[in-house]
C-alpha cells in the first residue's frame, strides 16, 4: 500500500471548506463571477486582441524620450494587442501607461511585471542569505514588504520568488534561491509565495508571485548559465519538483519556464513539463510565462526551425504569455488561421492571464495599484528599514569563532577595518536592486562607526581592489593592523560578480584578496572576517588560520548596521548554511543529499585505498550544509521515540531536551535527517526531513518535538511511484549535517 500526499491533501482541503463555509461559498461565488465576466470577454476579443493578451513587452523606453521603439510599443498598447509590459514602475509612470490601455477597444488592463527579487526600494539581504536564517516567518515578512513597496509603485507582478533546486555554486543564480535541499527549499517556497501575495490576490500590499524557473534550471551542466540539463525522472521528481509543487500549493499566481533544455527538450517547448505536470497532474489554473526571449531561443537550440515553428511548439507545450521573443505577436495569429493550432489552446492561455487581472481587480479599477499618497508613505515607512535590517542579522552565519574572539569587545581602543569591501554600499545591495537609492545603503564602515563608543578608534585602510593583483596597498593595510587590537577584514565579491549570467568557473575568492589576509596574519594580530558574497566561495587559507569568520552574503540596505550588531553581540548570529562550501572546485557538485555510501565507502578516516575518494583531497566540504555557530552552546539529550515499530497507519513521535549551556541568550535551529538503511533504490546518507528553530535564554531548556509520518519516509521508486517501503531507517538530529547530536533507529513495518 502506498501513501499518497495528493490523498492527504485533499482531506485537509476537504476539512477547510467544512470549517469556514462562509468564506468558502463566498469565494465559489466570486469564482464563478470572474469565470461569465471572462467567457463574456473572450467572446468579444479578435484573434489579434487574444494573441495580444498573451504578450509581454519590457516597457523600460516607454515613458522615455520620443523614439520609434517608444511609438509602436504604445500603438501596440492602444490597439489592445499587448497584455503585459515589464521594467515599468512608479505610480506617475505606470498610471501613465495604462491609460492609453484604457483608450483600447475592450479597455483590458495591462500587468505590469518586475524583478522584484529581494526588496524593491528597500533592499533585503539576497534569497540564497535570507534562507541561511531558517525562518519561515521572516522570509514570508521580507517579501510582503518588498511587495508592498512594490504594490504601492503600481507594479502588479514579481518576477519571484525563484525555487530552483541549486547544489553547484559555480551557477551564479544560486544568489536568488533556497540552496541545495528540497525540503528547506519547499518550505521557504511556501513562505516567499505566501508573503508576495498574501493569503488572497487583489490586496493593494501584495503582487502576483512567479515561481521559476520550470523546471530543474539549477541542474544545469557544469553550473554555466543557460546550459541543458540531463536529469533522471527520479532525481527530476524527488529534488527539483517539490519546490514548485509547494509555491502551487501555497497559490503561486504564475510560473516561469526556464531557459535550459531538460533531457533534450527545451523548457519553454516543453510539453511533459507544462501540460503533463503542471496543468494536468497538478491542475494548475494560473499561467506560464516564458523567461526573457526563450520562446524564440527553440530556433539556436535547434529545436525549433523558425520564430514560427517555436511559437507552435511552445503553445502546445503550455507556454500562455511570450515575454519579449515577438513569437506570439508574429506568429501566433497565423499558425491559428492555417490550422496548425487550435485556438482552444489560445483560448485557455487567455483565459489564464485574464483571469488574474480580473482576481487583481484591475477590470474593477485599473488604477487601484497607482495612488501617489500610498507610493510615498510605504516607500518612506522606516519599518522596512527595522525589517530589513532584523533579516539581515537573521541571515548571517558564523562559520569560525577561535577563542571566542567574536563579539567584540567595547572596551577594544582601536580596531583595524581593513579590506575592499568596507567602504562599499553598492556591493551590499547585491544582484536584482531595481529600485534602491544605494547612496542610503549602510557600509560596514558606517555600521561600526555608529556602533563604537567613544573609546574605540576605527582604523581604516583598503588594502587591495577585490578583483586585479595590485598589492601597492598592502603595507598600509599591515600598518593599520599592527596599530590596533584587533583586525575587522572585508572580502568578497562586487554585486556583479554573482546572479544572472555570472556563472564561475572558479569560485575561489577572487584577486589578492587572500593575500592579504596572510600579510596581516603575518601582524600576530587577532583576525575576523567578514565575507560579503552572493554565493559559496572557496577561501582555505582563511579558513585555517583565521580567528573568526563572519558570512554576511550581500545584506541588503541595512546591512552594514546589521553586520556590526553581529560582530559587538548585539545579534547572537542564528544562521545556518543552506549550501555546502567546497574546499576545491572539483569537489562539485558537493551537496550533501547527493552523499551516497557507495560500493566502497571509506570506513576510517584516512583509508582511501580503493574507496570511493580523492587522493589528493578529502571528500568532505570545508563547511557543511546546515553549518552555523553561535555565541552560546547548546546541549542536546533526552531523545525518546513514541514507538520503534510502525504500520502505515502510524507516526513516530520524537521529542528531545535542547538546552541553552552558554551565558547568552541564542537560537539554534535543531535539524532532523532520515536515512533509509535498504531500499529498491540506493537512498542518500541523510536528508532533511525536518528542523525547527528554538530561542533560548541562557540556561533554560525546552522541549522540542517532531513528527514523523510515512511521507517523510517516502521516496520515487524506479517506476516513479511515490511511497515508503518497510524496513530500517535511521534517525538522525543535530546542529548541521555534520554534526549530529543524537541518533536512534526505527523501522517500518510492512
Amino acid at each position: 500500500m502506498r501513501f499518497s500526499v495528493y490523498k492527504s491533501t485533499l482531506v485537509i482541503a476537504l476539512l477547510g471548506f467544512v470549517s469556514f463555509p462562509s468564506h468558502a461559498q463566498k469565494h465559489v461565488a466570486d469564482t464563478a463571477s470572474i469565470e461569465q465576466r471572462i467567457s463574456g470577454l473572450l467572446a468579444q476579443m479578435t484573434l489579434e486582441e487574444k494573441v495580444g493578451q498573451l504578450t509581454q513587452y519590457t516597457g523600460s523606453q516607454l515613458t522615455g524620450p520620443a523614439s520609434i521603439r517608444k511609438t509602436t510599443l504604445l500603438n501596440s498598447i492602444r490597439e489592445g494587442t499587448a497584455g503585459s509590459v515589464l521594467n515599468v514602475k512608479g505610480v506617475k509612470d505606470t498610471r501613465e501607461v495604462q491609460t492609453v490601455a484604457m483608450a483600447s477597444r475592450l479597455k483590458i488592463p495591462l500587468l505590469f511585471g518586475l524583478d522584484v527579487i529581494h526588496g524593491y526600494k528597500t533592499v533585503f539581504p539576497i534569497p540564497l542569505a535570507e534562507a541561511a536564517s531558517w525562518d519561515l516567518d521572516a522570509i514570508r515578512q521580507a517579501a510582503h514588504l518588498a511587495a508592498r513597496e512594490a504594490a504601492a509603485s503600481g507594479v502588479h507582478w514579481t518576477f519571484a520568488p525563484m525555487v530552483d533546486v541549486a547544489r553547484d555554486p559555480r551557477w551564479g543564480r544560486v544568489m536568488e534561491g533556497a540552496g541545495e535541499d528540497p525540503y528547506l527549499g519547499s518550505q521557504i517556497a511556501r513562505a516567499r509565495v505566501l508573503g508576495f501575495q498574501g493569503e488572497k490576490l487583489g490586496g493593494t500590499d501584495a503582487v502576483l508571485a512567479c515561481a521559476k524557473h520550470f523546471a530543474a534550471y539549477g541542474a544545469a551542466i557544469a553550473g554555466r548559465d543557460y546550459n541543458a540539463v540531463d536529469l533522471s525522472p527520479q532525481q527530476l521528481w524527488e529534488v527539483y519538483l517539490p519546490p514548485f509543487k509547494a509555491a502551487l500549493d501555497a497559490g503561486a499566481a504564475t510560473f516561469m519556464n526556464s531557459f535550459n533544455a531538460l533531457n533534450g527538450v527545451p523548457a519553454t517547448g516543453n510539453r511533459y513539463l507544462q501540460r503533463d505536470i503542471l496543468k494536468g497532474k497538478w491542475n494548475y489554473q494560473g499561467f506560464v510565462v516564458s523567461d526573457w526571449g526563450s520562446i524564440a531561443e527553440q530556433v539556436p537550440w535547434g529545436y525549433a526551425k523558425d520564430k514560427a515553428d517555436a511559437a507552435q511548439k511552445a503553445i502546445t507545450a503550455g507556454s500562455d504569455m511570450d515575454m519579449e521573443s515577438d513569437a506570439y505577436h508574429n506568429h501566433l495569429g497565423e499558425l491559428v488561421k492555417a490550422g496548425k493550432v487550435d485556438i482552444a489552446l489560445v483560448d485557455d492561455a487567455v483565459r489564464r492571464v485574464l483571469r488574474k487581472k480580473f482576481e487583481l481587480g484591475l477590470f474593477d479599477d485599473p488604477y487601484k495599484f497607482s495612488n501617489e499618497k500610498r507610493e510615498k508613505q510605504v516607500l518612506n515607512d522606516p519599518q522596512s528599514r527595522v525589517a530589513a535590517r532584523q533579516m539581515a542579522e537573521k541571515s548571517m552565519v558564523l562559520l569560525k569563532n577561535e577563542k571566542a574572539v567574536l563579539p567584540l569587545s567595547r572596551q577594544l581602543h582601536s580596531v583595524a577595518v581593513i579590506g575592499p569591501l568596507v567602504r562599499a554600499k553598492r556591493d551590499l545591495d547585491g544582484s536584482w536592486s531595481v529600485a534602491s537609492d544605494t547612496t542610503l545603503t549602510v557600509s560596514l564602515l558606517e555600521g561600526l562607526t555608529r556602533k563604537v563608543g567613544s573609546k574605540t578608534q576605527l582604523r581604516y585602510a583598503k588594502g587591495c581592489d577585490v578583483t586585479g593583483d595590485s598589492r601597492a596597498g598592502f603595507a598600509q593595510a599591515v600598518e593599520t593592523a599592527k596599530n590596533a587590537e584587533v583586525v575587522v577584514l572585508a572580502v568578497g565579491e562586487t554585486w556583479n560578480m554573482s546572479g544572472e549570467a555570472k556563472s564561475r568557473s572558479d569560485i575561489h575568492l577572487p584577486g589578492v584578496q587572500e593575500e592579504l589576509f596572510q600579510a596581516l596574519k603575518a601582524t600576530g594580530k587577532p583576525i575576523v572576517v567578514v565575507v560579503l558574497g552572493g554565493r559559496p566561495l572557496i577561501f582555505n587559507a582563511i579558513s585555517d588560520q583565521a580567528d573568526a569568520i563572519l558570512y554576511g552574503w550581500w545584506p541588503g540596505s541595512e546591512g552594514g548596521n546589521a553586520l556590526a550588531n553581529v560582530l559587538y553581540g548585539d545579534y547572537n548570529p542564528a544562521g545556518k548554511l543552506p549550501m555546502s562550501f567546497p574546499r576545491a572546485v572539483g569537489q562539485i557538485p558537493i551537496a550533501y543529499n547527493q552523499q551516497y555510501n557507495t560500493g566502497r565507502p571509506i570506513t576510517k578516516p584516512g583509508d582511501a585505498t580503493y574507496k570511493s575518494a580523492y587522493i589528493d583531497g578529502a571528500n568532505t566540504p570545508r563547511f557543511a550544509f546546515g553549518h552555523g555557530l553561535s555565541y552560546t552552546t547548546f546541549k542536546y539529550s533526552d531523545l525518546k521515540l513514541s514507538r520503534s515499530q510502525l504500520t502505515a497507519a502510524e507516526n513516530v513521535q520524537v521529542q528531545l531536551r535542547l538546552t541553552n549551556t552558554g551565558k547568552v541568550a541564542g537560537e539554534e535551529v535543531v535539524q532532523l535527517y532520515l536515512r533509509d538503511m535498504v531500499a529498491s533504490v540506493v537512498r542518500p546518507l541523510q536528508e532533511l526531513k525536518d528542523f525547527k528553530k528554538v530561542h533560548l535564554q541562557a540556561g533554560e531548556s525546552k522541549a522540542v518535538a517532531f513528527t514523523i509520518d510515512r511521507d517523510k519516509l517516502a521516496f520515487y521508486n524506479q517506476q516513479l511511484e511515490w511511497g515508503a517501503e518497510p524496513g530500517e531507517f535511521k534517525l538522525m538530529i543535530g546542529s548541521a549535517s555534520n554534526d549530529i547530536r543524537l541518533e536512534s533507529k526505527f523501522e517500518l513495518l510492512p
